[in-house]
């Protein structure tokens, strides 16, 4: 069975190299471009994996792994942010097992990464 990924990313060009180093991958990946669209998706259906950009619009990606994760505690989230500053600290509420991916990564860091949390 493929794992299915969805993807928020605000950023159309790294959402669009995101989508397909993961297809390329063997994902299935579905994307959003802010946390409230990508939240009715995962209301909807089962998910392996949430890989979400921190800071986006209308609802960040904490707010979005937090709100996933009570829909599905077996989700696993992976944050990739630009801003290191915006490390997950304790009070953030962020699903605590999150990994966070620092840009710029190679996408080839990124598939490792996603390969190893949905084999773990």
């Amino acid at each position: 069975m493929t794992a299915k990924i969805l993807l928020a990313e605000d950023d159309n060009d790294m959402r669009r190299f995101l989508v397909k180093a993961l297809e390329k991958a063997g994902y299935k990946v579905l994307s959003y471009d802010n946390g409230a669209s990508a939240y009715d998706r995962l209301r909807e259906e089962p998910f392996s994996l949430l890989l979400t950009d921190i800071v986006m619009p209308e609802m960040d990606g904490i707010e979005l792994a937090r709100r996933a994760t009570e829909l599905d505690p077996d989700l696993k989230v992976m944050f990739i942010t630009g801003f290191a500053a915006v490390a997950l600290n304790p009070d953030s509420k962020a699903p605590k097992d999150a990994k966070v991916l620092s840009k710029p990564f190679h996408l080839r860091d990124l598939v490792n990464e996603v390969n190893k949390m949905l084999a773990a």
